[in-house]
């Protein structure tokens, strides 16, 4: 029972052993071999992996592209305007031994140190340009150039390759950005009334057209309407004179008919004449 015992004790201790002697570093990882604290293997392939327990020791990193969120700072440009910049970058790991040697393997301390010199690199790219340049002008400059003077430093520095800068926000202080906005304000205004200005000045000029055409049109139509009417009575006078010139005595009696016509269309109407006038000439010849 005894012998049993042993057996099982040992197949266990050499079951831990093993257990705490292989490991394994995945292609999205980076890692070191540490003996007695100290560096032996500086950067681990991805695969399978064995250790000396208790003697040997292992430090596993994330390989993969990560991200620092620098805190918000406050930049001046060459015009001496002070902008508050959030920004962020991208990074990696590049070389395990420099980044196990400067930063202990620890994230954060990476993260803090590339955070100050992604701030300091934006100070100084802020600090060559305009206001103008550094919000529209030349943002993808400046992230080049940024990204750029830090890989010159921070892969010997930290063994980290810096991937990407990005500006996230640039804003103006708060007691100058309503400053700024009163004055936006008051351009997009005067603006806006120009533009109103402008356009009713077309409008009347429009509109004074339109009516001037009008008048002409119509003076035009009037005329030829006159014309037309003109042409016509005198055809009309003049059929009617070729008409009544065959029979005088019928054109008499029918210019008497309307004249009759005419002092007859109302019954109130009194008339008073010599019954021998020349007025009731036909109405005599009636009655004989």
């Amino acid at each position: 029972m005894n012998s049993l015992m042993k057996v099982a004790v040992v197949i266990v201790v050499v079951l831990v052993a093993l257990a705490n002697s292989v490991f394994v570093i995945s292609e999205f990882e980076r890692g070191v071999k540490l003996r007695f604290g100290k560096l032996v293997d500086a950067d681990l392939l991805p695969g399978i992996h064995v250790k000396l327990p208790l003697a040997e020791d292992v430090r596993i990193f994330d390989g993969r592209i990560l991200t620092v969120d620098a805190q918000p700072a406050s930049f001046f440009t060459i015009e001496k305007k002070r902008l508050i910049v959030d920004s962020y970058a991208k990074w990696r790991i590049q070389d395990v031994d420099t980044y196990y040697k400067a930063t202990g393997g620890v994230e954060s301390v990476a993260q803090n140190r590339l955070a100050n010199r992604v701030n300091n690199g934006l100070r100084n790219q802020f600090g060559t340009r305009t206001l103008k340049e550094v919000v529209s002008g030349e943002r993808e400059l400046l992230m080049q150039n940024i990204t750029e003077g830090l890989n010159e430093t921070v892969l010997g520095s930290l063994g980290i390759e810096v991937v990407d800068v990005r500006v996230k926000r640039i804003d103006l202080p708060p007691e100058v950005s309503g400053q700024v906005y009163r004055r936006m304000t008051a351009e997009r205004t005067e603006e806006a009334t120009e533009l109103r200005s402008t356009g009713k000045e077309r409008a009347e000029k429009i509109r004074a057209a339109a009516d001037r055409e009008r008048t002409i049109e119509l003076a035009n139509a009037y005329r030829d309407a006159e014309q037309l009417r003109g042409d016509g009575d005198a055809e009309a006078a003049s059929i009617y004179a070729q008409a009544f010139s065959q029979d005088k005595e019928f054109y008499a009696f029918m210019r008497s008919l309307n004249a009759y016509k005419s002092a007859f269309a109302s019954k109130g109407d009194i008339m008073l004449l010599d019954p021998s006038s020349e007025f009731f000439r036909y109405l005599k010849k009636q009655g004989d």
